[in-house]
């Protein structure tokens, strides 16, 4: 018998990706970290995917009101063994603690990028255009 191969993730893959993502919260609200620039930068975490072995987890985040998010991320690739000490508290359940990796989310730009586009005068122009045609009909 086959197994389906598929590229989304398994539930397992996301309810620890979950509980990752809380636990690095909590240990970056704490201010566990003795790092300046993380001190100052409150940041955002979107999202944490694992690797279908649950080895590694990319953790996509955002830093908050600041314009230097390759720093952040820097910084917080820079401290991820410590982070990934810290959490291990967090997490008890998991047989091998996962390798913390962190990733700036673009999303956030991407999503502002549709936004404009969808109230862009030509896009309203043609979506008028269909309105009037439904009225029509």
């Amino acid at each position: 018998m086959t197994r389906a191969t598929s590229s989304a993730p398994s539930q397992r893959m996301l309810r620890v990706g979950e509980q990752v993502r809380a636990a690095i919260t909590k240990v970056l609200q704490r201010g566990d970290v003795l790092d300046p620039l993380l001190e100052n930068t409150v940041v955002s975490i979107s999202e944490v995917r694992m690797s279908p072995d649950l080895k590694i987890a990319t953790a996509y985040v955002t830093p908050l009101g600041d314009r230097d998010h390759d720093a952040t991320v820097r910084a917080l690739n820079h401290h991820a063994k410590f982070i990934r000490g810290r959490i291990s508290r967090e997490i008890r359940q998991m047989k091998y603690m996962p390798e913390l990796r962190f990733r700036d989310d673009t999303s956030f730009e991407n999503f502002r990028k549709i936004d404009e586009l969808l109230h862009s005068p030509e896009v309203a122009r043609d979506l008028d255009h269909d309105d009037d045609n439904e009225d029509k009909e």
